[in-house]
């Protein structure tokens, strides 16, 4: 099976063309768990088949390293998007990707290095969509319409969430000092915290000034990342339904930083950030036999 290791910020994914790598659903999640492994496989935050669409120009499919689906991951997108393009899958540079039914809008910028060089991705722009802020929609469980700076108890100490689904579920916490947090303990017991029925990704951030905030991310079914572009976002509205900074923002992470408006007029979020291909590869996945890199 050939594949390609690619990165947004350091969020890197194994991705996968659907179009001529045929692997059965029922394979997938013990082949996603073996590749995902950064010891015995070639490593990732999971893996991203590139499949054909009747809904629109291609579809992600997402799943995270342990095996589980994933509804949208903003880096990774950013990543099919280039993937696409550098391919010669598509000749477009506005195209659209649908993942778990959510159709997204992404605006390629090709870098040439003269005229008659075709280029390649180097930025994309993506149309997130509008945030939901409902509590069942999201789900979480909170009293009210928005669950916005709303408390919650995780190992005897109370925090204060705002929490956004940028078609999938996040978790805003705020707080001083994020960086010498110790996110392998807090990060599970939030993600698997009862309030929230099908676990969270959970963004811890600091903030620096009226444009820029310091995030880390915990995401479910995979642990610390070095960057989250659906929880960049959550952040993003997060900070200004709580008057934190202003409609536009950079979102400083680990791997890099990203570039958040929050349109209020149209209600939609945009997230404009790099993508990298790291390496390609082949790998033989004999069933019955440990996968050899």
């Amino acid at each position: 099976m050939r594949f390609t290791k690619m990165q947004g910020c350091g969020n890197d994914y194994i991705y996968v063309n659907g179009f001529t790598e045929i692997i059965s659903d029922e394979e997938k999640p013990e082949l996603v768990r073996k590749l995902s492994d950064r010891h015995f496989g070639i490593g990732g935050d999971g893996v991203i088949f590139i499949n054909p669409s009747p809904m629109a120009d291609f579809e992600m499919e997402m799943y995270n390293a342990d095996g589980s689906r994933s509804e949208m991951c903003g880096n990774g997108i950013r990543c099919v998007a280039k993937y696409v393009y550098d391919k010669g899958l598509t000749d477009k540079v506005h195209i659209s990707i649908v993942s778990a039914g959510q159709i997204k809008y992404l605006d390629l910028t090709v870098e040439k290095e003269n005229s008659s060089d075709r280029g390649t991705v180097g930025l994309v722009r993506v149309n997130m969509g509008s945030p939901v802020l409902e509590p069942e929609l999201i789900p979480v469980e909170a009293q009210g319409d928005r669950a916005v700076d709303a408390p919650i108890i995780v190992e005897e100490q109370e925090y204060h969430m705002t929490c956004v689904s940028m078609g999938n579920p996040h978790a805003v916490i705020f707080m001083d000092d994020v960086k010498g947090l110790d996110l392998e303990s807090l990060g599970p017991k939030f993600e698997n915290h009862q309030r929230f029925p099908r676990r969270v990704n959970t963004e811890f951030v600091e903030i620096i000034d009226r444009k820029n905030v310091y995030m880390r991310v915990w995401e479910r079914g995979t642990g610390e990342t070095l960057a989250c572009g659906t929880g960049c976002c959550a952040t993003a509205v997060a900070c200004v339904l709580n008057d934190l900074t202003d409609n536009k923002i950079t979102v400083k992470l680990l791997g890099g930083e990203l570039l958040i408006e929050w349109d209020r007029e149209r209600n939609i979020v945009f997230m404009t950030g790099p993508a990298v291909t790291v390496f390609e590869g082949e790998i033989r996945i004999t069933k019955g036999e440990k996968r050899d890199v």
